[in-house]
């Protein structure tokens, strides 16, 4: 019988401070194989880049890793957890797995993340038309049993759904959820999710994370204060675990840096809502807002291209490619907001990262 795993408190710590976790990607040569040289590569500029872990197996990484005819799960994470080792980071450095699919897959799942030495399981409730709120629940129990779990609360346009404030509440009573990442877009349901921990007993065993692509400065300065049965009880959104910040990952650990020095402050320079703006202009490039996510996956890469992290935009579904106008875009993300970039930073480590 497989033995629950919690957080050390050390990592729990790290994990409530906040933290720059990048939702890793694949990494493929021309001929959608897995290009180990560059995965290997990836994880390590996410270390190198100051990260506070990565995420593995979850959506920036494609779903169809999971899919017999490619096999891939295991050997990601195992790859990835490898390079973590070998590189013996002297700071908290927290590895989550993303882990979904029905309960007796999500608990395979976990139970294999647990076995790689994973620190937490980042549970995705997409995929699930036939399950109750109750069924999510319990599934959640389950895997919650196995190792910590950071919810994740996924926007409906690419597979995810809405919850109600009660699922949330009852979610963040569930024992080992250390977090909950944050994704719906949308400000009503960002809200519903802080104010269901909030009223929950567990509130301050909770890290809430934005997956708010389209508003992460906004979401990382902000202190929400709630009416709590008569008691004021205040939760701020303390890091990220994005997509966004596969990319320029090193420019995005000096931003929360930042924001951890402002944060409480009762006066913020109107120049961060200003910032806020630049980084969603460039969410929308790479993740492909003109044709509804379509092209999402594929911008990362061309970003992650273009420093030579990647040798290309290949994705195992031949269909994933940027869509009309998407370069072009990137190309003005690069003109106007030079400043977001880590190019230099890659340019001098490259080599490194693509040693044997």
């Amino acid at each position: 019988m497989t033995t629950q795993t919690t957080l050390s408190a050390e990592m729990l710590q790290a994990l409530h401070e906040g933290l720059v976790i990048p939702a890793h990607p694949l990494a493929l040569d021309e001929n959608r194989k897995l290009d180990e040289r560059h995965q290997r590569a990836l994880t390590r500029y996410y270390i190198a880049s100051g990260a506070g872990g990565i995420a593995i197996g979850v959506h920036s990484t494609q779903f169809e890793i999971r899919e017999a005819k490619y096999n891939l799960y295991e050997p990601l994470l195992r790859m990835a957890a490898e390079e973590i080792a070998k590189a013996d980071v002297q700071r908290p450095f927290i590895k989550v797995a993303g882990i979904c699919g029905p309960t007796e897959q999500a608990i395979q799942e976990a139970t294999l993340a647990q076995s790689l030495g994973y620190d937490a399981g980042l549970l995705s409730m997409g995929g699930l038309a036939g399950y109750s709120e109750e069924d999510i629940l319990e599934r959640t129990r389950k895997v919650a049993a196995i190792m910590p779990v950071i919810g994740f609360y996924l926007q409906p346009s690419v597979g995810g759904r809405i919850f109600s404030f009660d699922f949330w509440r009852k979610f963040a009573d569930i024992e080992n959820v250390v977090a909950i990442k944050m994704a719906p877009f949308n400000r009503y349901q960002t809200i519903d999710v802080v104010r269901a921990v909030c009223y929950s007993s567990r509130c301050n065993e909770i890290a809430l994370y934005t997956g708010n692509d389209d508003n992460i400065i906004d979401d990382l300065l902000t202190v929400y204060r709630f009416n709590v049965n008569g008691k004021q009880m205040e939760k701020a959104i303390v890091g990220g675990l994005l997509g966004h910040w596969a990319v320029w990952t090193h420019k995005a650990v000096e931003l929360l840096d930042e924001i951890k020095a402002i944060r409480g402050n009762a006066e913020i320079s109107k120049e961060w809502l200003t910032r806020n703006v630049e980084v969603t202009d460039a969410n929308a490039a790479f993740f492909d807002t003109a044709h509804q996510f379509a092209g999402c996956i594929p911008g990362i890469h061309e970003v992650l291209r273009r420093q030579g992290l990647l040798q290309g935009t290949w994705c195992l579904n031949p269909h994933e490619i940027l869509s009309p106008g998407q370069y072009e875009e990137i190309d003005r993300i690069y003109r106007d907001y030079p400043h977001l970039n880590d190019d230099k930073f890659v340019a001098e480590h490259l080599a490194d990262w693509l040693r044997n």
